[in-house]
């Protein structure tokens, strides 16, 4: 009695009847490749990189080459004339 293998029951097709866990449901979503999974995946993907991405770039302005160049210009005429 007590040595019996608990076995679950499956279907035709051999997959598993019932529940599963968290685990088991995530798997099938992940490996299914429906395309309403496919498009949720790449949604949280979007938003897991996408949202530090937006607030480490907002409110900051970029500067060009150009930008740089005159400021470190700026910068260098003014070491210069102060030290004369």
């Amino acid at each position: 009695m007590g040595n019996e293998a608990k076995t679950t029951p499956t279907t035709a097709s051999g997959s598993k009847v019932g529940g599963g866990g968290f685990r088991a449901r995530m798997e099938h979503y992940i490996y299914s490749g429906k395309k309403k999974h496919v498009m949720a995946g790449i949604a949280i993907i979007a938003v897991v990189f996408g949202a530090p991405w937006f607030l480490m770039n907002r409110g900051t302005k970029h500067q060009s080459h150009q930008d740089y160049l005159e400021k470190a210009d700026k910068a260098r005429s003014q070491r210069l004339s102060s030290s004369k």
